[in-house]
């Protein structure tokens, strides 16, 4: 009978590795963005906490040593004075006008672009192409090659029919605004929409055809509800812009004849008036109706995406 022996086994101890916390995580993963994060503040938040605290005083560049602190009295004079409340008015009218234009344009043109035709791509281009202009260049081109009643364009095209020669930008300055600001605008309307028309359910239109439905009954009770939701996007966003336009009223009119709206009076209080005081409270008023129209952009933005998701 023999024995058997067996040598002992070494075991070694077992390392255990540590898993990284999710708080480590997570901070690993937002690091990337740290930077950008910092820029962002450094650029926008400081400067308009700087323009919160000189809103709150009495301050005129051009008498540095008599500023002092006001409350919110430059508020009370931006809500009381008849020339801000006129520019106010008048970047109210502006907004409504530009916006429902473009987006009853816009949705005719993308009505146009959704169907099959030869040459779609190239019509498609061109329709963009205001929407990519510089909005200063496009505010020169509406003043002198189209309104100049010398040589523009639309007296041109009268003088050829022999109709009047009137002076456009004199006789109805917020009207020749408003229409630059429509060519300029009605593309990002027409995008808006285009992509909203082609989201739609195409066998849900066709059952639609074959139960008899005509092309209008087809866009009343299908399209136009369907649209609804990028009808307001395409409003709301259009709006955070054009409140805050500046350059076609600057470069068309300079400010005068009625069009001098929020924007242009606060350039008007802090680079003319010197006002600087004056001018960040109009200037936080206009920041703060931004952000209360862009929370409602964003709420449409985000119901627009659990629709999506919840079709997928």
């Amino acid at each position: 009978m023999t024995a058997t022996t067996t040598a002992p086994v070494a075991t070694t101890p077992m390392r255990t590795t540590r898993r990284p916390s999710a708080r480590l995580r997570a901070w690993a993963t937002r690091a990337p963005l740290l930077p950008a994060l910092i820029f962002m503040i450094v650029v926008t938040q400081l400067p308009f906490v700087a323009t919160l605290v000189i809103s709150f005083f009495d301050w005129n560049s051009l008498y540095p040593d008599a500023r002092h602190f006001t409350g919110v009295d430059n508020y009370q004079e931006v809500l009381t004075d008849a020339d801000l409340r006129h520019s106010v008015w008048t970047t109210v009218l502006l907004t409504v006008a530009v916006v429902l234009a473009s987006l009853v344009l816009g949705l005719i043109l993308a009505l146009l672009l959704d169907r099959k035709f030869k040459g779609r791509g190239v019509v498609r281009t061109l329709l963009i192409a205001p929407f990519l202009v510089v909005p200063v260049a496009a505010a020169l081109l509406w003043k002198h090659v189209l309104y100049n009643p010398e040589y523009g364009l639309f007296n041109g095209l009268l003088h050829y029919v022999g109709g009047p020669q009137p002076d456009w930008i004199s006789n109805t300055p917020l009207l020749a605004v408003e229409a630059a600001l429509v060519w300029q605008w009605t593309p990002f309307m027409m995008l808006i929409l285009l992509a909203g028309l082609q989201s739609r359910d195409h066998e849900q239109i066709e059952a639609a055809r074959v139960d008899g439905a005509s092309d209008w009954q087809i866009f009343r009770h299908l399209t136009l509800p369907h649209l609804r939701r990028y009808l307001e996007l395409g409003a709301l966003l259009g709006s955070i812009y054009i409140v805050q336009n500046f350059d076609a009223v600057f470069t068309i009119t300079s400010g005068g004849l009625g069009t001098a709206n929020l924007p242009y009076t606060v350039y008007q209080s802090f680079y003319q008036a010197h006002e600087n005081g004056l001018a960040s409270a109009a200037g936080v008023l206009v920041v703060i109706g931004s952000i209360i129209i862009a929370t409602f952009a964003l709420r449409v933005v985000s119901s627009l995406f659990r629709e999506e998701v919840s079709r997928a």
